[in-house]
């Protein structure tokens, strides 16, 4: 009996052991679990603040990025507003020609307020980069002119077969675009019933959807534009390519005869040009050439901290008035994908 007894008090004692080593466990894997959930909601709630100053600086630096380039944008305005108030023909020697390369923009405003800029007002800026550039866009081909009246105008049509064949594309990729283009600007009631409906291009990238391969459009792109109306092509600004083939019996050395004449000494009138060619042969027509220009091309560039963004504006100038036609701008380049 005495054995019995003392065995029972061993097995209570046992027993007492095994649920105070249990009750340990689970205070121990709760313990975890409790730092585990305070240690994930903990990087949620830091994350979420994260994202938060990355949007903000995102969103700030869009902004900033925003009001730089419209300034950039004024200026290239001034620029041309200026050169209206001279006169006389447009060509590369021009202010409006040269190029802003890329410059800091502490630079412009320590000249602003006429002295550098130190400490708070430099850390802002000191990262950011501003570079731009004016394009004449009558120095190319312009799409507008193949089409006249709603038939194809023949001297236009010459021009850009020249072109096709100065670069080496093929001419049924330009028959298949100009029928596009015919059924595009052709009144609704003139259409074939069977025609697709062919919207009117609004910008250069949309030739591809009346049926120009993008490969083509690639090398076609340096050399033609989309402008709202006719326009001739300036003989001063305009590349060999452009002038060989918007001019009928001028080859290609000829060509760079007269853009080696012109950065001489500029076209000054029509008559002036053909005396430059040195052809009696070839004969310049005002309403497909000139020595002036009325639309323009402004790209500014700003890099700051880990982004690049770029705005490309379309402009139209006449006389003192400089209006904007279009702008688009994109992030060229960013390491923030909040700036996409």
């Amino acid at each position: 009996s005495h054995q019995r007894h003392l065995d029972a008090r061993l097995g209570a004692r046992h027993d007492r052991g095994g649920q105070m080593r249990r009750q340990r466990g689970a205070a121990i894997l709760t313990a975890m679990l409790t730092v585990v959930l305070v240690a994930t909601l903990a990087s949620a709630m830091l994350w979420q603040q994260w994202r938060a100053v990355e949007v903000e600086s995102a969103q700030r630096t869009r902004v900033q990025a925003a009001w730089i380039l419209t300034g950039a944008l004024d200026w290239a305005r001034m620029i041309l507003r200026e050169d209206a108030r001279q006169g006389g023909p447009d060509y590369l020697a021009e202010p409006w020609a040269v190029p802003l390369a890329p410059a800091r923009l502490t630079t412009f405003l320590a000249a602003e307020r006429g002295e550098a800029l130190v400490g708070d007002d430099a850390d802002g800026v000191q990262d950011a980069f501003l570079a731009g550039h004016l394009q004449d866009l009558q120095a190319r081909l312009n799409v507008t002119n193949l089409i006249d009246n709603g038939k194809l105008h023949e001297p236009s049509l010459a021009a850009w077969t020249r072109l096709f064949n100065q670069l080496n594309l093929p001419e049924t990729e330009l028959q298949a675009l100009t029928q596009q283009l015919l059924l595009a600007y052709a009144p609704a009631t003139d259409r074939p019933a069977s025609a697709s409906a062919a919207l009117r291009p609004q910008v250069i990238s949309d030739l591809v959807w009346l049926g120009l391969p993008p490969a083509s459009l690639a090398v076609l792109q340096p050399f033609v534009t989309l402008l709202p109306e006719r326009t001739p092509v300036n003989l001063n600004t305009a590349p060999p390519e452009v002038l060989m083939a918007s001019i009928a019996g001028l080859d290609m050395a000829q060509a760079r005869s007269l853009e080696a004449a012109r950065d001489l000494r500029h076209l000054d009138t029509l008559p002036d040009a053909e005396k430059r060619l040195g052809d009696a042969e070839i004969k310049l027509d005002a309403d497909q050439h000139a020595v002036t220009s009325r639309f323009f091309s402004v790209t500014g560039q700003l890099r700051a901290g880990q982004a690049t963004l770029q705005e490309t504006s379309v402009l139209q100038r006449d006389g003192m008035n400089v209006k904007i036609l279009s702008r688009h701008r994109e992030v060229a380049q960013s390491r923030t994908p909040l700036l996409q």
